[in-house]
């Protein structure tokens, strides 16, 4: 993960362009305890790389998947038990089963919507 990574860098109205939604969605969200972004000493909403990711992945299992707030929250914590498990298996040493159970964890997380944000600037420069 680099520094920039959860560095929070955008106000509200540019996270909201970012992931398609109204500002207000993101407020419900955070009511909701779905995001949390960090906040400057004025109470501005400062949104960070890993926040964008999480909202567009909510964004996807609400939109795409019609799960309610309840199931996106289980989703959510699913998303970040696998992560975890993706770190394990990095320093897991069998060398035949870390890949595929690598893949496995990739399949999953596809299927709940994520996608790291990192992937997402790289395909907009490619197509640059």
């Amino acid at each position: 993960m680099t520094p920039r990574y959860s560095e929070p860098l955008f106000v509200i109205s540019v996270a909201a362009r970012l992931v398609e939604m109204h500002p207000q969605t993101l407020r419900k969200y955070e009511r909701e305890g779905l995001i949390a972004p960090s906040r400057t000493s004025g109470n501005l909403r400062l949104y960070s790389d890993h926040d964008i990711e999480r909202l567009r992945q909510v964004k996807y299992l609400v939109e795409e998947r019609g799960l309610n707030l309840a199931g996106v929250q289980l989703a959510l914590e699913l998303t970040q038990r696998l992560r975890f498990l993706q770190d394990q298996l990095e320093s897991l040493d069998d060398p035949e089963l870390a890949p595929s159970l690598a893949l496995q964890c990739e399949h999953v997380l596809r299927a709940l919507g994520f996608v790291e944000q990192q992937s997402i600037r790289e395909q907009r420069e490619a197509r640059r």
